[in-house]
């Protein structure tokens, strides 16, 4: 799957070094997870009067003469009969040339410009100020893990390069968390639904593996691809076949011995209705084999309809309407909310944000469902995700500050951690201190 997150190193080491950060603007993804995927204005001089254009009338021989009156002249006299001498020269009848001016068009600018700003600056504000309120107060007591948390984990656990010091590593470093499912990498599918078996051939070794090193965590199967129309040479869920397809990749996956399944279909739009139908066929299959189905989920419209404002201004819809989460979240056993690469520039707003998604999240999911939120273990910076702002410590209080305000108690409810071969021990250790929090 693309993603505009972390790259997993490639293959030919026995481990996962840091990887490179990378970035590209959201409206590529920047919502999902990997592919193993902005002069003063000056007024206007008034237009300067024209003088009384002197005529040829008889003069008064008892009128003081100029000259007599020479040291009571003024500046005004002497402006007037200069005006008088330009007019003489003015054919009769005609009005002298006004004095240029300059145009009102540049003052009708900057106003339009100063109001244009007003007008798209002033709701950013708004915003902001509103998220940075949502992240103040308490979480209440009790607002800790569940013990129903998940780890994404990247492809080198099932491609040959992890080995059994791998896993009793893994083991060491998940005692004592709340993890209780391990979404491994084990794709991407083909962009008709297909999977090949080579795509995961260590996939048995790390599920009896796990099994041994790690009692009750449960690996399942991370699966997906990029999606059209956004595109268009990608995986068509509009078609029957493809949808097909991705039944038959996930029923051999499964015969593998995976735990469940966890599906990263992006970008996907708010309102698809083939990827409704595609999950109930999906549910129905691991039902049959009581595993859990699971899917990675974007995020909710922060205002009403802003999925659609974004995606005409973008072309790249990044969230979903409230309504099609619910949609959504009803027809899974797991669904795992992506709350990273937000866009949010400062800690306070992004933790804001964070409670805001998680309220917004909780008021549709049913308590049936695990609803997880996303944790950024990764860092990076570019436009749709700032490293100093999204941090795992603002992830947690907002989580736990949504968390109080809407359902405090609610049973079926975790963090999911993104992603192993990013995270940093600073990162396990805020989730061990902020939410995990074993006395």
């Amino acid at each position: 799957m693309r993603r505009t997150g972390p790259e997993e190193p490639e293959a030919g080491g026995t481990g996962d070094p840091s990887p490179e950060p990378t970035g590209t603007p959201p409206a590529e993804a920047g919502d999902g997870h990997p592919r193993e995927r902005e002069s003063p204005r000056t007024g206007t001089d008034a237009p300067h009067e024209p003088s009384d254009t002197r005529t040829d009338a008889p003069r008064d021989p008892s009128a003081p003469d100029a000259d007599t009156d020479a040291d009571t002249d003024t500046d005004a006299d002497t402006e007037a009969d200069a005006g008088a001498d330009a007019g003489a020269d003015t054919p009769a009848g005609h009005d002298p040339a006004p004095t240029k001016t300059r145009s009102p068009w540049p003052r009708r600018v900057g106003r339009g410009v100063l109001a244009l700003v007003l007008v798209l600056l002033l709701p950013v504000l708004a915003a902001q100020a509103a998220l940075r309120i949502n992240y103040t107060g308490d979480p209440a007591d009790g607002t800790r893990t569940r013990d129903r948390d998940a780890l994404w984990l990247g492809h080198a656990w099932v491609d040959g390069r992890k080995t059994d010091v791998d896993v009793t590593a893994l083991a060491r470093q998940l005692r004592g968390t709340g993890i209780r499912d391990l979404y491994v990498h084990s794709g991407p599918l083909e962009h008709d639904g297909s999977l090949p078996k080579s795509a995961y051939p260590r996939a048995r070794w790390l599920i009896e593996a796990v099994h041994r090193e790690i009692p009750g965590v449960r690996v399942q199967a991370w699966l997906g691809d990029i999606l059209a129309p956004e595109h268009p040479e990608a995986l068509h869920l509009e078609r029957a076949a493809s949808r097909a397809a991705i039944l038959r990749s996930t029923r051999e996956v499964l015969d593998t011995g995976y735990d469940g399944v966890h599906f990263d279909l992006e970008p996907l739009h708010s309102g698809d209705r083939d990827f409704l139908a595609l999950l109930d066929a999906l549910h129905r299959e691991t039902r049959s084999r009581d595993v859990p189905l699971s899917v990675a989920a974007h995020q909710i419209d922060p205002l009403p309809a802003f999925h659609s404002f974004w995606g005409t201004l973008t072309g790249h819809p990044k969230w979903w309407s409230q309504e099609y989460f619910g949609q959504v979240a009803r027809r899974v056993d797991q669904i795992a909310l992506m709350s990273y690469d937000t866009i949010q520039p400062l800690e306070s707003t992004y933790g804001g944000y964070v409670a805001q998604q998680t309220a917004l999240a909780l008021e549709v999911t049913p308590p049936s469902t695990d609803l997880l939120m996303g944790l950024p273990f990764f860092k990076e910076n570019r436009f749709g995700h700032w490293a100093h702002a999204e941090t795992v410590p603002a992830a947690v209080r907002g989580v736990r500050l949504g968390l109080s305000r809407t359902d405090a108690d609610r049973a079926r409810f975790g963090v999911a951690l993104y992603v192993d071969f990013a995270a940093t021990e600073a990162d396990w250790a805020a989730y061990r201190r902020d939410w995990v929090n074993r006395r």
